[in-house]
């Protein structure tokens, strides 16, 4: 089993996840984050402190779930590791799940974080 990060952190990119990581398993992208699913330790610390629910057992299954599980396996290799808690984006309570229903795949922008 592996955590993965889902859609609900597109936008919002809260970063309390990363700080309780004790094998620094998240990486950055422009406007969300990803857990590389080889480097997770499955001790679900991370969970309970994403305050958008974007973090989820590999075990919960169905389509989105499998598209989420191969999204974080790939940009991970690619993105740049965080292991240091930051604000989240300015639009976060704007694009949170109770203010923002809608699929937000079309949202997202595929590259790396870049300070």
């Amino acid at each position: 089993m592996t955590y993965v990060v889902g859609q609900e952190c597109i936008k919002c990119k809260h970063t309390d996840c990363v700080e309780v990581c004790p094998v620094d398993c998240f990486y950055e992208g422009k406007n969300t984050l990803v857990i590389n699913p080889d480097e997770c330790i499955d001790c679900g610390v991370c969970e309970p402190e994403c305050p958008v629910g974007a973090i989820a057992p590999d075990t919960v299954g169905g389509t989105e779930l499998e598209y989420w599980m191969k999204f974080n396996a790939e940009r991970s290799e690619i993105w740049p590791v965080i292991t240091k808690k930051k604000d989240p984006l300015p639009e976060s309570n704007e694009y949170s799940p109770e203010n923002y229903k809608e699929d937000k795949k079309e949202l997202l922008i595929d590259e790396p974080w870049q300070d």
